[in-house]
């Protein structure tokens, strides 16, 4: 069976000044890379050693898998790059304040749609931003869903078949959330983002998946002592 702990990447520049990021990149704060040390301390607290690793495209998931594998003495592992874990793409509202986008013309749209006053679906997002993007920019709920699940399934794929036992990836808050949900969608989810630095842990066998925890910040929490 494959261990999976799947990260999101360390606070960033704009998730400081509360901007949608997206496909946009801003590198991590002093704050955001100290709170990865403290993930990896933690991973290195409980004695995790991980055999592959693998990150998003972006430089903020390349910083921070650097760091992680700094603090568990992994440097040596085979570590490769997928961009369909990527963040989601928000059109011609990535890098836009998340006010703009999150409480004013998303909610105007579900509004108007008649869909108002309840927790949004990932596949409702996705395709209210789709309507109000006027870049052409933004992905259909198929192009993103599809990216993100066979991203997620080639990894854990290609590690079972190199007989690894734990895997460490370093993707995104709404990426993560998403996953979760298309693999086991009767699982509770939060109510708000992921913390940055959380761990979504998972196992994998025979092309099956389970989630075990959402957003755990424990290991964080043992390596900022």
């Amino acid at each position: 069976m494959l261990n999976i702990y799947l990260c999101r990447h360390g606070k960033t520049m704009f998730n400081t000044i509360g901007r949608a990021q997206g496909w946009s990149d801003t590198p991590l704060t002093k704050a955001g890379r100290e709170g990865i040390h403290e993930l990896g301390r933690g991973f290195a607290a409980k004695g995790l050693k991980f055999d592959r690793a693998y990150s998003s495209d972006t430089g903020r998931t390349l910083q921070t898998m650097q760091i992680i594998l700094s603090e568990t003495g992994c440097e040596g592992i085979p570590w490769s790059f997928d961009w369909r874990i990527r963040e989601w793409c928000y059109g011609s509202f990535d890098g836009a304040y998340d006010g703009e986008l999150f409480d004013g013309v998303l909610p105007r749209i579900f509004a108007e749609n008649g869909v108002d006053g309840k927790l949004r679906t990932t596949k409702e997002m996705c395709e209210a931003i789709y309507e109000v993007d006027t870049a052409g920019w933004a992905e259909t709920w198929d192009e993103l869903s599809g990216r993100i699940l066979t991203g997620f399934q080639d990894i854990a794929a290609e590690s079972e078949a190199a007989e690894a036992e734990n895997i460490v990836i370093a993707s995104h808050g709404m990426t993560i959330g998403t996953f979760v949900e298309l693999i086991q969608p009767d699982k509770p989810r939060p109510s708000g983002l992921l913390d940055n630095g959380s761990v979504t842990k998972l196992t994998y066998e025979s092309g099956s998946f389970t989630v075990e925890a959402i957003g755990d910040m424990t290991y964080r929490q043992l390596g900022k002592k």
